[in-house]
């Protein structure tokens, strides 16, 4: 079971310059430089539909709960990569508070429960 980090690709901080490099494409390209943790898979995605957060990503892998996490750039990506790994080793995607790096802590936006069987 992999997981997923999406990360925008999109994403620009709104006073931006529109003809500059794309934050977001930015981190993208600091993530595919560096050394992945096990198990882990790297997706450009277009859009995460946070646009006012700045640069997004996303946690999300089957059975497990996923994440969005914002304000994020790419000075973060090697914290980016150790929340990652902490998520990918945890069987629920649930990671303890404390072992979170503190962009995971300060900068989520959402949290999804895992797909599943509803329950009546």
């Amino acid at each position: 079971m992999r997981a997923i980090l999406h990360v925008c690709t999109t994403c620009r901080i709104v006073a931006a310059d529109p003809d500059a490099p794309r934050p977001g494409a930015l981190l993208h390209d600091a993530l595919s430089s560096a050394a992945l943790p096990e198990g882990v898979e790297l997706r450009g995605v277009e859009c995460l539909s946070a646009c006012s957060q700045g640069c997004s990503v996303a946690l999300s892998a089957p059975g497990k709960w996923s994440y969005v996490y914002g304000r994020l750039g790419p000075g973060d990506a090697a914290e980016i990569l150790t929340g990652t790994a902490a998520y990918a080793a945890a069987p629920d995607g649930l990671v303890p508070w404390r072992e979170r790096p503190a962009i995971f802590r300060k900068q989520s936006l959402a949290r999804i429960p895992p797909l599943g069987p509803t329950q009546d």
